[in-house]
């Protein structure tokens, strides 16, 4: 595709300048708010795993291998903070660069759309849900800003950005099916044609999959920890609720059976089984107990489950698509890790403001996981009549793979907390400011 007169001059440089400042000031910000970021449980585990020198598979061994990379540049959450800050607003950086050719004040606005509250507040968080979005967005970033450039230096941005996408897969192997929709977009960034993102889609698909056998099992020796199966005691419990029969390989009492049919489930988080009480005890029969975890009894007691009784497998996966989609779930982490008891930074004004804005806002759909899967499919139905532009294959590709990655949780989903959709959020914020900018439409397919 030829450049356009307006896209071969250079930016302004007060214009470059401004767009710059205004990173720079929302980077040191976020610094000031969340330096050395905030510890989670998983962030622990997966940190923990670095000293021990184990690689298992249930959080991401890739997680592990990176931190403990990077980690001596700041020990601890600090590292993986700066990581994740860098990655946020370089990836808000480059769309900004090459919105500035378009529309100088789209590109001075994007900056401020990254201080929106239901993505800032995570920035800040050390979870992979976080890591894998703002990489994911700066793989599309990189490609935005060089995809009309010579030959040479974009093939090299291409490059880097599929090295992305494939780390950001790798961290959430949960994405193989939005995956190779972020990859259509690296390797046509001008145009997005549906017939070959669809040519393309299983082998992808296939190549995504066969990533993570390589990468995880064989180049790493990752300890396989049967993560698939999580789903699969989740869907145990929800099919036994909605059935009224017990669907687990395993006998229960009179007391147990009663709690898992009528109490134990509940459409948020399989954790309910596994550490909660009272309803522990199935995870403490089924795992340590007859050691079934990790078998294929789990898998054929799941798969008898969901061929006989169909209704309840999908009015339990509706069940918790419609509370993750709708519900008051979780958002900020704010506990202290080593002193669960206390909050973090609890003498820091920045973070309290933070904080109390978060507060007045969760209520709203703000922070309601199905208003940005809504955006993202508007931000879709808006690019799809200039989908053979660099601005609409750039909206379609990040809101197009946000979207099916939220879908995907109607299959996959454990839990319900509104990270699982941070993806959407940003991609919405960037693929909506880049939509809006005018330009040709597309030309008849």
């Amino acid at each position: 595709m030829p450049l356009s007169p307006d896209l071969r001059q250079p930016l302004p440089r007060g214009l470059r300048l401004a767009i710059a400042a205004l990173i720079a000031a929302g980077y040191g910000l976020t610094l000031a708010i969340f330096y050395p970021g905030i510890m989670t449980y998983d962030a622990k585990f997966v940190h923990e795993d670095i000293a021990k020198g184990v690689l298992g598979d249930w959080q991401s061994p890739v997680m592990t291998v990176l931190w403990g990379v990077i980690d001596p540049i700041a020990p601890g959450p600090g590292s993986m903070f700066l990581l994740i800050a860098t990655s946020y607003w370089l990836g808000f950086l480059l769309p900004a660069f090459a919105l500035a050719r378009r529309s100088s004040r789209l590109a001075l606005l994007l900056p401020l759309l990254a201080l929106t509250p239901p993505a800032l507040v995570f920035v800040g968080i050390i979870w992979r849900d976080v890591l894998f979005a703002t990489t994911w967005l700066l793989a599309a970033g990189i490609v935005f800003a060089t995809a009309e450039s010579g030959a040479r230096f974009r093939m090299m941005g291409q490059i880097v950005a599929l090295a992305l996408c494939a780390l950001g897969f790798l961290l959430r192997p949960n994405a193989l099916i939005a995956a190779p929709i972020l990859a259509a977009y690296i390797a046509w960034p001008t145009e997005m044609s549906w017939k070959r993102t669809a040519i393309l889609f299983l082998p992808a698909m296939v190549g995504f999959f066969a990533l993570i056998q390589g990468v995880y099992y064989g180049a790493l020796g990752a300890t396989r920890q049967h993560p698939l199966q999580s789903i699969m005691i989740f869907d145990l419990g929800g099919i036994s609720h909605f059935a009224g029969q017990n669907q687990f390989p395993v006998t229960w009492s009179e007391p147990e059976n009663a709690l898992l049919i009528n109490s134990c489930y509940q459409p948020t988080q399989w954790d309910i089984y596994w550490r909660l009480e009272p309803c522990d005890f199935v995870m403490r029969k089924v795992e340590r107990e007859q050691k079934l975890f990790g078998t294929p009894a789990i898998s054929e007691a799941w798969a008898h489950a969901v061929m006989r009784h169909p209704l309840a497998y999908l009015r339990h996966r509706a069940a918790l698509m419609w509370n993750f989609l709708g519900g008051d779930n979780m958002t900020m982490w704010l506990a202290d890790v080593e002193h669960p008891a206390e909050t973090v930074f609890p003498d820091r004004p920045a973070f309290a403001a933070l904080v109390w804005l978060h507060n007045r806002l969760k209520p709203t759909p703000l922070f309601r996981a199905g208003s940005w899967l809504l955006v993202c499919i508007i931000v879709c139905g808006f690019a799809w009549r200039r989908r053979q532009t660099p601005e609409g294959a750039f909206a379609l590709g990040v809101c197009g793979s946000a979207a099916v990655y939220v879908l995907s949780f109607f299959v996959v989903g454990v839990a319900s907390d509104f990270r699982y959709a941070y993806w959407a959020v940003i991609a919405s914020i960037v693929g909506g400011a880049v939509a809006a900018q005018g330009g040709p439409k597309a030309r008849a397919s």
